[in-house]
């Protein structure tokens, strides 16, 4: 994901996450067109990214959080449907127009030379109406080394008008900066325009929203679950068509998860298996 062109890094005015009531800010770097998405059903082209912080001194800064724990900080890699719409906007109000990956960031030892590339540009856009070019570099670099597991599900933009347009993919694995860098993102910018009183932009980011159902998809088997005391609920192919079927209907089968994953492993080794069990219900597909 090398690039080879200047980025228009800015500092974008966006309603705020709590519900709409005032203005605040983000860091928008837009991002090339040649830069998409594999392995969905349709072609998502990037169009921007964006971080999402919180204040120095205080815990969480992420918009996602795995077994309610938040990290430092949040970056965001925003796609879009170009298969069936022309714009970002268009595709904003559609199911599935939009595919983000979000990307959980903490504090580690060691500085990262790719998110230095953005955030040693932020000086110069620290207002409203400020912008600046970034010079070419890997935006692979900002992404966690392991992306091969991940969470998946169907959600909304964290910004309103907050549409539920969003295939989420949250990696597992997180990215690192060091604590210097995070100081930087949570000191550098304001959420006033040059000309009125600076306050600092922080906490730029929307509490966790209740999953009202939502079916949430792994790659990898979490951690933390006694899986062997679940019950299987039902096998299904990614297409949705069953692969075994409960007997009598209604009841779950009488094998165990860690059961129907070696049978799994068996019989299904080329295709990804969506597996239901209960307690709580959980959504996996094996890669």
């Amino acid at each position: 994901m090398l690039l080879f062109l200047n980025l228009l890094l800015e500092l974008v005015r966006i309603l705020a996450a709590d519900g709409g009531s005032h203005w605040t800010y983000e860091v928008q770097l837009s991002l090339p067109p040649t830069l998409y998405l594999g392995g969905l059903p349709r072609n998502y082209v990037a169009v921007q990214l964006h971080l999402h912080w919180g204040r120095k001194g205080q815990p969480g800064g992420s918009e996602h959080q795995v077994n309610s724990e938040a990290t430092a900080a949040e970056l965001h890699i925003v796609h879009y449907d170009a298969d069936s719409f022309n714009e970002l906007n268009e595709a904003a109000q559609k199911p599935q127009g939009l595919a983000v990956l979000g990307i959980l960031i903490e504090v580690g030892e060691n500085q990262s030379p790719a998110y230095e590339h953005l955030l040693s540009h932020l000086e110069k856009i620290r207002h409203k109406g400020q912008t600046t070019l970034v010079p070419p570099f890997d935006v692979g670099g900002l992404l966690p080394p392991e992306m091969g597991e991940f969470y998946r599900y169907n959600g909304s933009l964290t910004t309103p008008p907050c549409y539920q347009s969003v295939l989420w993919t949250v990696f597992h694995r997180k990215a690192q900066i060091s604590m210097g860098q995070l100081e930087k993102l949570q000191e550098t910018l304001f959420s006033t325009e040059e000309t009125r009183p600076p306050q600092s932009l922080v906490q730029n980011y929307r509490a966790p929203q209740p999953l009202n159902h939502r079916l949430v998809v792994a790659s990898f088997i979490p951690e933390g679950i006694d899986w062997g005391n679940r019950r299987v609920l039902s096998l299904l192919h990614p297409d949705g068509l069953p692969l075994m079927s409960r007997d009598p209907p209604g009841h779950p089968f009488t094998f165990t998860f860690q059961q129907a994953w070696r049978i799994l492993g068996r019989a299904c080794q080329t295709i990804a298996v969506a597996v239901t069990v209960d307690r709580p219900s959980f959504l996996l597909i094996p890669p």
